[in-house]
């Protein structure tokens, strides 16, 4: 195990995923979401999303979706966190009229294990997205981010993303409220 100095000082790796991939982020992915959930977000529920969306079958699927861009940032060999993006119009129209650079790519998932927060790798992965995003000729970037998660929305301000709506996100049988956020590349 890493000691806290080496969380702070080891680089941070961030490339595409492949299909080898998909068990160690189902892992990282079902640490991580109940952390993203409000504290109202019943377990139940949390189990429930995580059993449907975070299995290594679905990101098996996700893997080989040609729209779909997953990273995966590691440190020394261990996947620490993921970015998984939509790189296609959103299908809700609510949400297609709140965007105004256009092209954009959806950033779905963004994840990082509790222990490395703070050690570069949000950083690295968001870096990477906007890198990719660029290059591909993209006007910008959207997600939706819970209300009270005060944390990611602290990170995706200070990453140049401004809230531009709402929607709901539902959680088993709860629906949560996010803030829609987009940033112009």
């Amino acid at each position: 195990m890493p000691t806290p100095l080496e969380e702070t000082t080891a680089p941070v790796s961030v490339e595409r995923a492949g299909i080898w991939d998909a068990e160690s982020i189902a892992d990282v992915a079902a640490a991580t979401f109940p952390l993203a959930c409000p504290p109202d977000a019943t377990s139940a529920d949390v189990a429930a999303f995580i059993e449907a969306t975070f299995t290594a079958e679905r990101f098996s699927e996700y893997l080989t979706d040609p729209t779909r861009i997953v990273l995966k940032a590691s440190i020394d060999g261990e996947i620490v966190g993921y970015l998984m993006a939509i790189d296609a119009p959103p299908e809700d129209p609510e949400i297609a009229e709140m965007l105004t650079a256009r092209p954009a790519i959806e950033i779905s998932k963004f994840y990082v294990l509790p222990g490395r927060h703070g050690t570069g790798v949000s950083k690295a992965l968001m870096a990477a997205i906007v890198e990719l995003g660029g290059s591909g000729g993209h006007a910008g970037l959207w997600l939706g981010v819970n209300q009270q998660n005060a944390r990611a929305r602290r990170f995706y301000a200070k990453e140049g993303f401004d809230v531009v709506g709402e929607r709901t996100f539902t959680v088993g049988s709860q629906i949560h409220q996010d803030h829609v956020m987009q940033r112009t590349l």
